[in-house]
């Protein structure tokens, strides 16, 4: 299973890709997308930069699901629009190739890199090189991207496990079901083999009563 991470932003948008066998992990690559090079103004330009880059990182590395963080209002009421529009680009590009995309906060993303939802991203940084045993730290953008593939192999790994147990669950279930009488069932069987014996007892009685000889006279 190979995993794409996007963490999206209008002027630099972090990826990385991370290949995911049972529990190992194995960095294949990261980088960013840069739209610094063009106009501030001209949002369309810098839109379609994004969405053409995230469709090349499909070409090139065929990931088979993506991850993409989810944008939260901030302080800057603009800077979130731009942002969102950045972020819609990116999904629609990754849709548009027919991939899965799992969405999660940069919280959730935190708490299963570091193991708390406060970390700075100089502790993501580190602990993303030690989880996929990088020479080096990844940059900023490319770190949090490989977080969201990290995040998700790992929910995804819980996910099937779940999955696997709720499955083993209604499979036992359906077999007792099949092999074992409801008690209604068997209390309406027992009670006709009770009444079946009482009328074979009653009627060897008169058969012993016809059959008894009168008092002598």
């Amino acid at each position: 299973m190979r995993i794409l991470g996007i963490d999206p932003g209008l002027q630099t948008t972090g990826f990385g890709v991370v290949d995911v066998a049972g529990h190992a992990l194995s960095y294949v690559a990261s980088g960013v997308i840069k739209t610094t090079h063009l106009e501030l103004g001209n949002l369309p330009a810098r839109l379609k930069v994004l969405y053409d880059g995230i469709r090349e990182l499909r070409q090139r590395y065929e990931p088979d699901e993506a991850s993409v963080e989810i944008v939260f209002v901030n302080v800057n009421p603009q800077a979130t629009l731009l942002l969102g529009q950045a972020r819609g680009a990116c999904v629609t590009a990754l849709v548009s190739c027919d991939l899965t995309v799992a969405e999660y906060t940069a919280l959730q993303m935190k708490q299963a890199i570091t193991g708390h939802g406060r970390a700075a991203k100089a502790q993501i940084q580190e602990m993303v090189k030690r989880l996929l045993q990088l020479p080096a730290l990844p940059r900023q953008d490319a770190a949090d991207a490989l977080g969201l593939a990290i995040t998700h192999a790992h929910a995804r790994a819980s996910m099937n496990k779940l999955a696997a147990k709720l499955q083993r669950t209604t499979s036992g279930s359906a077999a007792h079901q099949r092999h074992v009488p409801l008690p209604g069932a068997a209390w309406a069987a027992r009670r006709v083999r009770i009444t079946r014996v009482r009328r074979c007892v009653r009627g060897s009685g008169r058969r012993r009563s016809r059959g008894r000889p009168g008092p002598s006279i």
